[in-house]
């Protein structure tokens, strides 16, 4: 039954493997010859018409497959009829599905009465579609790559495991019963969760499959010859599905079962109870379970429940916060790693030596530890999709996945290719000289120094990668060794109180400090204080690591008393959240960047201080001087609340603080490196604060429809949104500051006297009216990360007294017919900034035509100047202290709301005559308007705007600094009085605007 003759020369291999190949032949023929003669003794068919039916092309694959794999020669030297069958099943050019695998191996499992039958039929299943898989691997048909291979493997992994918890399920029955229902009525079994590479669905060739058991609830068996507790139960089966896998027989193994991630690994029970699991991770869990629990999924059992245990584990794994002391985690497992790849000789391990898998697989899962909770992207047992996923999250540059993705299918491969030698679990390049040259064969090389030329290459690539996120920062420029020991030994010193006074006064002087004796002693006091005496030790492990780090960038800086003075309140803030310690330790330029924005303003650092989940935002230079536009805002905060359940509002609403918090901290640090206009500072905090309205307005929407239906519209049709939310003041005006509050009007516009169609119906006004309410508690509740915005609702028809929600109908007839001078003042600076666009269009109609009604200009001038008058003497500075020099920026004559009720003015004047004046609502363009029309004459239109963006920086600046409003704006006071006088004409009232180009009253 020999192989056909010529079959060496089918394929072009390198001539060092004749030899090879030409053994490997030998002993196939000899095997079956023996296989043959034994088959013609029992009188059964001879076997070498499987060889013979082979197509030239399968025989080219044959003698490739042969000349790499032993373990393929071997299977087909006691089974030599599964070539056939698999070529005729499609199995050597295509991965069979898992419904097909389970099918098949239900079949196989169909004559098994006991479980050493069981246990046959599993490990020649498995070998038979071990056999299809390295061909496949070997020969790469169409589509075939080291995923694809990787792949196949896990499917066959999850389907064996299936079949034999089945089987074992059902045979026991009869004696053990089955487990209690769970408290809602359905059944219980035994739930499998995969681990490592078979939980991402990427094992290799000849990997062992790491798992932990659980099952959800207590109780007894029913329906067995004796009860079992359930405890009892599911051990007593997880030994035996292990068994049915791992156990040693005639027919070998069908997968090595590793238990040892599962709680207290040997040592603890075999299976463990869902509470059980959630206590022991919750209370014992350590980091490196959570690095094991990344890539954890039901494979097999109850699926379902696995699913809902995994949900419930989810808060140990990822944090919600982005935990840095994650790659600590990660650097001491490299650091074990290496020493022990060191201690036995394994600098040719593929897997754990240097720019090996492993390497690879820690940049990635660093990523995931560190920012999955807020990056739900992340949260993904493949290694694959993970990789994918970082570029457009920002996390690692697409040119570096480019790098690291086909170095680690190359690594992989050539993993698979060791494996697929003797089916034998190993990472270590052989030094045999055949085996060597069987592996270059399997990889496509010329020979075996072209490969490892390739691999050198690849696995330096691949330690730089590695070595840029999970490298100790302190290594980066070996200060703790070279030239900069001394200083860093000094500031270690000096945080741990080893120097003397002197010492550390010479040392803080030397450095700029002002006064070094009150720096020391507020280093020495935060040192000694309970919050740091009491820290567990990994928490001052990391304290103790950055302060000399910190110590270093507040000494750089060129205030260091004052960066000092605001930098250790944040530090005493997350004293018990120190991964934010384990995130400025793990990114020295985030710290710098801290020091900068300190150092320039104690605004942020008492925001970052108060919200130190803004500490994030310090890793992304590009974005933390770069705030978002409109669209960009808009589509990062659907993103970000993408990604939590839709019911889940108290997640919905952190979220939403830490997002208008982080934006805002983006625009105050461009603001001080001054990389945005004044005009533009005020655009980007609009912005934000529109975006939250529009989600706000979202959510309070689904709230309420989902409770009480939707309104109806006036034609009796499915209402939708039809409301609107108006900004007046600042928000209308496009000019929020930092600190701003939201003048709000809340407008609807559905039928009057219709209700909502849900089980629970509301009539409309008392809906919108709920809906109003909503949209204020969303935005001025407190959470952990503080409140959105305060709300001034005031400004609605009639005030307080008024109804806090209104038709459209309704606000236009009030204004028109009851409304104030100051009112229309107000209505200048409204515009709608969220909700149904077609109802804000309408709005925006209202709003032209009650600006643009002619009026009575006496009394109106006189109606504007005694508001005004009215405002200073409530809101201004005193006379006296006016004449001690105080001036109130905003109130006083000559201030800001001047410029504002000239603006005003000017629009209720002559609305009527030039339409362009009722476009905008902000002052610098109905300023720009009316110097285009020539309605005020441009130098005195320019002196305005000069002297409102002056105000209103001055005012930005006073919030980031936190000091009084103090500019040199004696100039713009006096301009600002006079052209007060001379266009508002205050004392000499005229039938005729007084702003406009003709001459006006002196």
């Amino acid at each position: 039954m020999a192989l056909p003759d010529g079959f060496l020369p089918l394929i072009d291999i390198p001539h060092s493997l004749h030899a090879a190949l030409g053994e490997t032949s030998r002993r196939l023929n000899e095997a079956l010859e023996r296989a043959d003669a034994r088959a013609r003794q029992q009188e059964s068919d001879p076997l070498s018409e499987t060889w013979l039916a082979l197509s030239e092309p399968r025989r080219e694959q044959l003698a490739k497959v042969l000349s790499v794999s032993t373990f393929a020669a071997d299977t087909l030297v006691h089974y030599p009829g599964w070539l056939t069958s698999l070529d005729a099943n499609g199995e050597l050019d295509n991965p069979p599905s898992s419904t097909l695998l389970a099918q098949w191996l239900d079949e196989a499992l169909g004559d098994a009465n006991d479980e050493a039958a069981m246990q046959s039929a599993i490990r020649r299943f498995r070998r038979e579609r071990m056999l299809g898989i390295v061909w496949r691997d070997l020969t790469r048909p169409s589509g075939t790559d080291m995923w694809e291979t990787a792949g196949a493997v896990s499917r066959l992994a999850e389907v064996c495991l299936e079949g034999a918890l089945g089987w074992l399920e059902a045979h026991l029955e009869a004696r053990w019963g089955l487990p209690a229902p769970r408290a809602d009525g359905s059944p219980q079994r035994l739930v499998v969760l995969g681990m490592g590479k078979l939980g991402a669905g990427e094992l290799n060739l000849s990997s062992d499959i790491d798992l932990i058991f659980a099952f959800p609830e207590k109780g007894v068996t029913q329906g067995g010859k004796r009860e079992f507790e359930h405890q009892e139960y599911f051990t007593k089966l997880g030994q035996k599905l292990i068994a049915a896998l791992d156990a040693m027989t005639a027919d070998g193994f069908a997968f090595r079962v590793d238990m040892r991630l599962r709680p207290l690994g040997d040592g603890g029970p075999l299976v463990g109870s869902f509470a059980m699991l959630a206590s022991y991770y919750q209370d014992q869990g350590r980091e490196w379970e959570r690095y094991a629990m990344l890539k954890a999924r039901p494979v097999a059992g109850d699926i379902d429940a696995g699913r809902e245990l995994l949900a419930s584990l989810s808060p140990f794994v990822y944090r919600k916060y982005l935990d840095f002391g994650a790659i600590e985690s990660l650097r001491e497992m490299k650091s074990m790693i290496n020493r022990e790849v060191k201690r036995r000789g394994m600098d040719d391990n593929i897997k754990l030596g240097r720019g090996g898998i492993r390497e690879v697989e820690f940049v990635v899962q660093a990523f995931q530890l560190i920012r999955g909770g807020r990056d739900t992207e992340l949260q993904v047992t493949s290694l694959k999709t993970a990789l994918e996923r970082l570029p457009a999250l920002g996390l690692l540059p697409q040119a570096v996945v480019d790098e690291l993705t086909p170095d680690y299918v190359f690594l992989r491969d050539l993993e698979h290719a060791i494996q697929a030698l003797d089916d034998r679990q190993t990472q270590a390049l052989p030094h045999d000289d055949g085996q060597r040259e069987r592996i270059a064969l399997a990889l496509n090389m010329e020979d075996w120094p072209a490969l490892m030329a390739r691999l050198s290459e690849l696995r330096a690539r691949v330690r730089g990668h590695f070595d840029a996120v999970i490298a100790d920062p302190e290594d980066d420029d070996e200060s703790a060794e070279d030239d900069d020991s001394k200083a860093y030994a000094e500031l270690r010193a000096l945080w741990r109180g080893e120097l003397s006074e002197e010492e550390a006064r010479s040392l803080l002087e030397t450095a700029g400090f002002e006064e070094p004796d009150r720096g020391h002693k507020r280093i020495a006091a935060l040192r000694q204080s309970r919050a740091v005496q009491s820290m567990q030790r990994i928490g001052f492990e990391r304290l103790d690591a950055l302060m000399p780090m910190l110590l270093e960038a507040v000494l750089e800086s060129q205030t260091p008393d004052t960066v000092l003075e605001r930098v250790l309140p944040l530090i005493e803030s997350v004293l018990r959240r120190t991964a934010y310690l384990a995130l400025l330790r793990e990114n020295p330029d985030a710290l710098g960047h801290l020091m900068r924005l300190c150092g320039a303003s104690p605004w942020i650092a008492e925001q970052i201080a108060r919200h130190p989940v803004l500490l994030d935002e310090l890793l992304t230079p590009s974005t933390l001087y770069t705030p978002a536009d409109k669209s960009r805002l808009a589509d990062e905060l659907r993103q970000a609340l993408g990604r939590i359940p839709e019911d889940d509002e108290e997640a919905q609403l952190e979220a939403l603080r830490v997002f208008k918090h982080a934006q805002v901290l983006h625009v105050a640090a461009s603001d001080i490196v001054g990389t945005r206009a004044l005009m533009k500072v005020s655009d980007y905090l609009t912005f934000i604060a529109e975006v939250v309205l529009e989600q706000v307005l979202s959510m309070a929407w689904k709230h309420l429809t989902r409770k009480h239906g939707y309104p109806k519209r006036r034609d009796g049709s499915h209402g939708e949104t039809d409301f609107i939310i108006v900004g007046y003041g600042k928000l209308g005006g496009i000019e929020l500051g930092y600190s701003s509050d939201l003048d709000l009007v809340f407008i609807h516009d559905a039928a009057s006297q219709g209700s909502t169609d849900g089980e629970r119906p509301l009539d409309n006004p008392v809906f919108f009216t709920r809906l109003g309410q909503r949209i204020i508690h969303l935005l001025t509740a407190v959470t952990p990360a503080g409140a959105l915005y305060e709300v001034d609702m005031r400004l609605r028809p009639s005030g307080n007294a008024g109804q806090l929600v209104t038709t459209l109908d309704a606000f236009a007839d009030y204004q028109r017919r009851e409304a104030w001078t100051w009112e229309h003042q107000a209505l200048v600076r409204a515009r709608a900034v969220a909700g149904d666009a077609e109802l804000a269009q309408r709005f925006d109609e209202v709003r032209r035509d009650v600006l643009g009604q002619p009026r009575d200009l006496p009394a109106l001038r006189e109606e504007v100047i005694k508001m005004r008058h009215k405002m200073r003497a409530h809101l201004g500075s005193s006379a006296m202290a006016q004449q001690a020099g105080a001036f109130d920026l905003k109130q006083d004559a000559g201030g800001m709301v001047d410029i504002e009720f000239l603006c005003q003015y000017a629009v209720l004047a002559m609305g009527h005559e030039c339409a362009a004046l009722l476009v905008y609502s902000d002052n610098m363009r109905i300023l720009e308007t009316l110097e285009e029309h020539e309605l005020l004459p441009a130098e005195d239109a320019s002196a305005l705007r000069e002297a409102y963006l002056a105000y209103r920086h001055a005012f930005h600046r006073a919030a980031l600094t936190k000091q009084a409003v103090d500019a040199e704006v004696g100039d713009q006071r006096e301009l600002v009085s006079r052209l007060w006088q001379r266009l508002l004409g205050e004392d000499a009232p005229s039938s005729s605007p007084a702003i406009s180009n003709q001459e006006t009253p002196k």
